[in-house]
């Protein structure tokens, strides 16, 4: 077994929110290493963020396909090649996840794979997959990005076959004739866009009133409008009780506002959530506080524990892999003696890749208005801007949400084609308190589907120009 090694800093986890961390320590000047207990990336390059990226785009290279004839271009017959498509996605993974190693490599940060587990504050035991140590790091601090994993409940427990997480969605063997979604928040909107783009018959099911829950509704209409349009069965709403598992597939059980209600499928992708990969670390020996197995951090993500961090999906919501970057370069310059400040969850923006897009930042108009706030509202879709008319990609909006007295930014949200580009802009705007005034005043170039976010500034004001 291999001598102790002393570090200034160990990360516990190499996602986004880790392996930012771990360089960002190495500017720094801390003596830093990782432990990972599978491919350097975390989820998030391995089997969430990129993986399925690379998926969708796949599902849109088909739709523009499939739409050429509009653009006055002709193709031959279009078929789908689905193992070829996986092996795309996987292939992009595998690169970028070398890419975090040639990173670490670069900054001198060490690494450590295997399972890491505390026996005390200073230091953390590395086992491998058969239970075997074979290692043993010690630190003067440690930062816990460990992330989280599908959520198993009860009735509804994921095997890996027939009932499926998101990671088996993207690695199938073949493409599924049919597929349930329980849950259409962003991963479920989005496997929902991209196996029914491929021929796949979708039903999607969620529990609350409308699709993509914490976002917008008058964006998430037209959404679930293009959904609908394009073949994909939603239910919402709809509250499912139990699971049945059959020789053809899958048999769901549940209720709607129309009464009872039966779904089949021959797969189903369970979406509802996450759990933190807090268990089997040994937290409870340590005594670190947690909130239903999420554990809480302070101000700067300390723990309750002297020496310990924690950041990113392991310490709850936002559960984004930018703001867990965010978060784990606000802890180690905390570290480092800096001053820092804690992550506002409000100026994180949000997106989903599905077809049309979703962004948005900040409060939605029905938070807003809880809250109490005094606002006015600018608008503008995009069918009235000329770049949208020219690429045909007409369905959307652009929608601006500005506090009434000192036109503070409270909310944005795109709906749309490139809105997942386009909310960096607001994100900007919001920052730096921005108003309508200097959104409107800044020159955005023509023709540009931006245009839309400068024409709902001037809405706010009461001065569109082209609507």
């Amino acid at each position: 077994m291999p001598d102790n090694t002393n570090f200034d800093l160990v990360v516990f986890g190499s996602g986004p929110g880790g392996y930012v961390a771990a360089i960002r320590a190495a500017q720094l000047g801390l003596k830093t290493a990782i432990v990972e207990r599978e491919a350097l990336g975390g989820i998030c390059l391995n089997w969430g963020c990129i993986p399925t990226k690379a998926l969708l785009k796949s599902a849109d290279v088909l739709n523009q396909m499939r739409r050429a004839q509009e653009f006055g271009l002709k193709t031959g017959e279009i078929s789908v090649d689905f193992p070829a498509v996986i092996k795309r996605s996987r292939q992009v993974a595998d690169r970028l996840s070398k890419g975090v190693g040639f990173l670490m490599k670069k900054n001198k940060v060490e690494i450590f794979s295997g399972i890491g587990r505390f026996k005390d504050n200073k230091t953390l035991l590395i086992f491998d997959a058969s239970g075997k140590e074979t290692a043993s790091v010690n630190s003067q601090r440690f930062l816990i990005a460990t992330g989280a994993r599908p959520r198993n409940l009860p009735g509804l427990e994921l095997d890996g076959k027939k009932l499926i997480s998101y990671r088996e969605a993207m690695s199938l063997p073949q493409q599924p004739k049919s597929l349930i979604i329980i849950g259409a928040g962003a991963i479920g909107v989005e496997f929902a866009y991209f196996y029914n783009t491929l021929g796949t018959q979708v039903t999607l099911i969620e529990m609350l009133p409308q699709i993509l829950p914490l976002e917008d509704s008058e964006g998430v209409e037209v959404v679930h409008k293009s959904f609908q349009k394009a073949g994909i069965k939603i239910f919402t709403n709809a509250k499912v009780e139990k699971v049945d598992k059959t020789d053809t597939g899958i048999t769901v059980h549940g209720t709607t506002e129309k009464g009872p209600q039966t779904w089949e499928g021959e797969l189903c992708l369970i979406a509802v959530g996450v759990q933190a990969n807090s268990d089997n670390m040994g937290l409870e020996g340590l005594n670190i506080e947690t909130d239903r197995g999420f554990i809480k951090a302070g101000e700067a993500y300390q723990t309750n524990v002297a020496g310990i961090w924690a950041i990113g999906d392991v310490i709850g919501a936002p559960m984004l892999a930018h703001a867990a970057s965010h978060e784990g370069i606000i802890a180690v310059e905390n570290m480092a003696g800096q001053k820092t400040h804690r992550l506002d969850p409000r100026t994180v923006p949000s997106c989903t890749y599905c077809q049309p897009q979703v962004a948005s930042v900040g409060l939605t108009e029905a938070k807003a208005k809880e809250l109490g706030f005094n606002y006015k509202i600018g608008k503008f879709p995009f069918s009235a801007i000329g770049k949208a008319t020219a690429i045909g990609e007409r369905e959307g909006l652009v929608k601006l949400i500005f506090e009434a007295k000192y036109g503070e930014l409270l909310g944005a949200h795109i709906v749309g084609a490139e809105a997942t580009e386009m909310i960096a802009e607001l994100g900007l705007a919001q920052t730096h308190g921005g108003i309508p005034e200097s959104i409107a005043n800044t020159i955005h170039a023509h023709p540009t589907l931006a245009e839309a976010v400068m024409e709902a500034a001037l809405g706010a004001m009461g001065r569109a120009i082209h609507i």
